[in-house]
């Protein structure tokens, strides 16, 4: 634990707490996998938080005898925009007739990113391990490739799965769009497209809930160099510095978890919805 409590980018890495012997060749380089970690444990706290406060949030309504059942307020009204925004603004364009669909899960991918990305704010890593015995708990899941990759991947599926159910064989003719005698380099060419989707969908969120973490450490490590190059002086400067640039960074960091919520969250929309309608540009293109 002490190499981990030195390491500026220790609240980045993961920190297993459960493990087991497997191989599974490439996936396994130690031959172990990990059944449990601190960012594992932020995911289960994501998702607890959720189911706790926002159904609370929703019931909540104004005491207004005739009208209140209708209003809602505090928190819920937050929850109420959110909603309508994502419904009407992002899922109704991209899914048109399917908006009712895959709302729900539109929703769900919104809060569940962004509580993670949120509590990932919070210095969990750095008392944790002092009050639990060395464990560390805390950290950001979303900077953790595997979280990320199998959020992209559940996109895939969503995209893959109901374009065949919904789209059936239209589905499947748009993956040859050009001349038959071109079938062979146009499929390989859309199943590369889809694949990259998925990957841009997972080093996207990934990369920028990671550089924010790089960058606070580097403003960190900076105060224990000034420290020992400049002496107690020149370090009390260089921090008060390094301080307030990490304030404004964490400000940012703020803004950032809800930015790379929202697009995570439009790119999952419009990729499903440019799987599910589909046949509907079929039809529109043999219309004209």
């Amino acid at each position: 634990m002490s190499a981990t409590g030195n390491n500026p980018l220790s609240h980045v890495l993961p920190h297993p707490i459960e493990t087991a012997q497997a191989d599974l060749g490439l996936l396994t380089p130690q031959g172990e996998i990990t059944l449990l970690s601190d960012q594992i444990v932020m995911m289960i706290v994501a998702g607890v938080l959720l189911m706790l406060v926002i159904p609370r949030a929703v019931r909540k309504r104004r005491k207004d005898p005739e009208t209140g059942k209708f209003v809602l307020t505090g928190m819920g009204n937050a929850v109420e925009a959110i909603c309508t925004y994502f419904r009407d603004e992002v899922a109704r364009p991209a899914l048109g007739p399917y908006t009712d669909r895959f709302i729900k899960y539109i929703w769900s991918a919104f809060f569940f990113v962004v509580t993670i990305n949120l509590l990932g704010l919070l210095p969990l890593g750095t008392v944790t391990p002092a009050i639990l015995g060395g464990l560390h708990i805390g950290g950001t899941a979303t900077a953790n490739i595997w979280v990320t990759a199998t959020l992209a991947l559940l996109t895939l599926f969503l995209m893959v799965f109901n374009g065949l159910r919904l789209g059936g064989v239209d589905y499947l003719k748009h993956f040859m769009p050009g001349p038959a005698f071109l079938a062979p380099l146009m499929i390989f060419l859309e199943v590369i497209g889809l694949i990259s989707k998925t990957v841009a969908l997972a080093l996207r969120l990934f990369a920028n809930m990671v550089a924010g973490h790089i960058l606070l450490a580097v403003l960190i490590s900076m105060i224990l160099t000034a420290g020992q190059a400049l002496g107690t002086g020149g370090g009390l400067v260089i921090a008060a510095i390094v301080v307030a640039s990490s304030v404004a960074v964490s400000m940012l960091e703020i803004f950032v978890a809800f930015l790379q919520a929202f697009i995570f969250t439009y790119l999952t929309t419009l990729f499903i919805g440019m799987s599910v309608n589909v046949h509907h540009d079929h039809e529109e293109a043999s219309a004209h």
